[in-house]
């Protein structure tokens, strides 16, 4: 069977073409900086076709995009999009409604429209996503894989917020998590990078891109993670605020009267690394400021910093101990700087790291240095496959 799995994020659109006979991968690339200035890349076994800077106003752009790439008479990989027996997509927010994955239906999908509420950045460019594969390929079925499901483990201390049970129970206000896929993916790999059986471990493990979480995994399952409710809490994002002081709500509505839904808005599209360095809620083009004297940038990447540190300590705390750190995602696997940083301050936890094997790019290779009490490794994501192999048992099962 071929799958498409298509991945949408906030401001990108990741795709993988599998042949699932042997989970090869015949194309694969990424439209990244949607609604910025816009980039896309399309790679075949036969490597990178193209790389080049692109228009891409919106998701529904980039899915046409990747439908065009795969297509395509000189470079595609597929004569029509018929060979494609199923497309698997990710949905962030799955909230009250969805504790596995489904096939998508009339029904589903209303579902993950309604919770767009509680997922605002996400659900939305996946609906795209999913419309815009229904309408190419009619008849062909598509399965959506949730990032929260990984966090319904969560024990009712950690899901739950301390507010009283009429409001969390009548209106599911309660902790769900996101990039499930992606903690499950790399936790699993860790393990068995480390020849140990997951359900003996406890592993902190850190996607940190323009969306960021960290989660801490516990016995081979998520025990507790950054993000709550929404994808807003936890930490400091390319567009998010991260987790501040609930009030700030009410007393920016008392000064100014915006309504709440803009003032959440704002903290979720406006606010994060791009108000604090008032120039981008890229990381890469907050570092080149920072490094050209930019003193604003330099108060946003520490402010990362800062987050990512507390969080990790805060999960030590709860496990007890930790046998393992995962850094994965766009930042987390290529930004060897932070990943230096962020350990240097760990050395009290006995975290040591190998500061030449760290001095890399997307790659999978463990950087424990020699000595260390709690080995760290960079694990590139793959959340595609997991989505892959979840779409294929549920299609094969109808």
């Amino acid at each position: 069977m071929i799958i498409l799995v298509v991945n949408t994020g906030s401001s990108s659109l990741k795709y993988q073409l599998f042949d699932m006979d042997d989970h090869k991968v015949l194309a694969k690339g990424l439209c990244e900086r949607i609604g910025q200035d816009g980039h896309m890349n399309y790679k075949t076994e036969a490597g990178t076709v193209f790389d080049k800077d692109v228009a891409l106003p919106d998701h529904g752009v980039a899915m046409q995009l990747v439908i065009d790439a795969l297509t395509d008479k000189e470079y595609g990989v597929i004569s029509d999009m018929s060979e494609i027996g199923a497309v698997g997509h990710r949905i962030v927010q799955g909230g009250y409604l969805f504790d596995k994955s489904e096939i998508i239906t009339d029904e589903v999908e209303a579902g993950i429209e309604e919770l767009c509420v509680i997922g605002p950045l996400h659900n939305p460019p996946a609906l795209v996503g999913i419309r815009a594969c229904k309408k190419v390929l009619p008849g062909t079925p598509g399965v959506v894989v949730f990032d929260t499901t990984f966090h319904r483990t969560m024990p009712d201390e950690c899901k739950y917020y301390a507010i009283p049970w009429e409001y969390a129970e009548k209106y599911h206000v309660q902790r769900y998590g996101a990039h499930g896929t992606s903690h499950r993916y790399v936790s699993e790999r860790c393990a068995e990078l480390m020849g140990r059986d997951p359900a003996e471990l406890n592993i902190i493990t850190c996607h940190l891109g323009n969306g960021s979480s960290i989660t801490a995994v516990k016995g081979g399952k998520c025990y507790d993670t950054s993000m709550g409710l929404t994808p807003l809490e936890g930490l400091v994002m390319g567009t998010r605020c991260g987790s501040i002081d609930p009030t700030v709500v009410s007393f920016i509505y008392e000064q100014t009267g915006m309504p709440v839904k803009e003032i959440t808005d704002m903290m979720t599209k406006k606010a994060g690394l791009l108000a604090v360095s008032e120039i981008s809620g890229d990381c890469r083009d907050i570092t080149k400021a920072e490094a050209e004297g930019n003193y604003k940038a330099h108060v946003a990447r520490e402010m990362l910093l800062r987050s990512v540190k507390r969080f990790i300590g805060a999960y030590a705390a709860e496990l007890g101990h930790v046998d393992a750190i995962v850094f994965t995602a766009g930042i987390g696997e290529n930004d060897a700087d932070l990943r230096e940083k962020v350990c240097d301050n760990l050395g009290f936890m006995g975290v040591k790291i190998d500061k030449e094997k760290n001095n890399c790019r997307g790659q999978e290779v463990e950087i424990t240095a020699e000595g260390s009490e709690i080995r760290t490794f960079i694990i590139p994501t793959n959340e595609e496959l997991m989505i892959a192999m979840d779409t294929q048992a549920l299609v094969e099962a109808m």
